[in-house]
């Protein structure tokens, strides 16, 4: 059986540089540093004279500028977005006004399912409503440029319009959310779903050996990513039988389930946690292997099938 993936918490962020990551990409790191975010959000720059930039990140304007001295006056033929919170899409649109590029990739803003009656969207702040692309990618949609070609992959369940980007002829995978190599993705319904996300992972685990590098929204590369997607999908399962066990041991409740489940982690990220569970009741309500009454909610009550 696969292992649990190793995140690695040594990554130098160089804020406000460009850092070379491999043959004809760059990433510059914003400083928005936070619980969630890691050490910032990733942007990179694809391409030599004519460039894409993939997920510009946060409204800043050092991160701004500071994009603007890695383009150093080269042309920008498309910005890409992998998915619209809102640390990774909303400069876009100042970017385009600058560079007049493209805005290419994620859909526009939306929910991976409807809100339950009484139902509130613990994230609704976090996405980037304003967010209105030049044009939608779909799976299997190509964008190409001067010297680059870049193959969507969708992959739903951190966010409902979340897109991977393939550097075709390089083995490089763009990952956005959701595969990175410091922490787990965050799947918060109803932004995301825990059936999505597990559809995803098993779509990249199927590309194989296809794939040799991964740069992600947040933290550093990771090589060799086969065997680190089979960790992800192994740690959800083991996510999922903790819930069971602590439901077969009594617990009736999401946050009762938290407390036990996640007591080593960071209190801040105890709400996150919360929605994660949630989003695993989810999926394990519609496979038969929970009963709650009515839809799965965070206030539930939960008792196994």
């Amino acid at each position: 059986m696969s292992q649990s993936p190793s995140f690695s918490l040594g990554f130098e962020p160089h804020y406000g540089e460009a850092v070379p990551v491999t043959a004809g990409v760059a990433r510059i790191t914003a400083n928005n540093p936070s619980a969630f975010t890691f050490r910032g959000t990733n942007s990179y720059l694809i391409g030599a004279e004519t460039l894409a930039v993939i997920d510009p990140g946060p409204d800043d304007p050092e991160h701004l500028q500071a994009l603007l001295r890695a383009i150093d006056g080269r042309p920008v033929s498309h910005i890409v977005i992998t998915h619209t919170h809102a640390d990774h899409s909303p400069l876009s649109r100042k970017l385009r006004d600058l560079t007049g590029a493209a805005i290419v990739g994620a859909a526009v803003h939306h929910a991976a399912r409807d809100l339950h009656i009484g139902e509130i969207n613990p994230l609704d702040a976090a996405a980037d409503r304003e967010h209105v692309p030049d044009r939608t990618l779909k799976h299997g949609e190509t964008v190409e440029g001067d010297g680059w070609r870049l193959e969507t992959i969708a992959t739903p369940g951190h966010a409902a319009n979340h897109l991977a980007f393939a550097l075709s002829g390089t083995g490089t995978v763009f990952t956005g959310d959701h595969i990175m190599g410091w922490a787990t993705s965050i799947v918060a319904p109803p932004d995301g779903a825990m059936s999505d996300y597990m559809a995803s992972l098993e779509a990249m685990a199927r590309r194989g050996d296809t794939d040799r590098l991964y740069l992600p929204g947040h933290g550093g590369a990771i090589d060799n990513p086969a065997p680190f997607v089979r960790g992800l999908k192994t740690h959800r399962k083991m996510r999922e039988r903790a819930i069971l066990e602590r439901l077969r041991a009594g617990d009736r409740t999401i946050p009762a389930m938290v407390a036990n489940i996640y007591r080593d982690t960071d209190p801040r990220l105890h709400g996150a946690a919360c929605l994660s569970v949630l989003a695993h009741l989810e999926d394990m309500v519609a496979r038969e292997l929970v009963r709650t009454d009515g839809p799965p909610a965070i206030g539930g009550d939960f008792e196994p099938a």
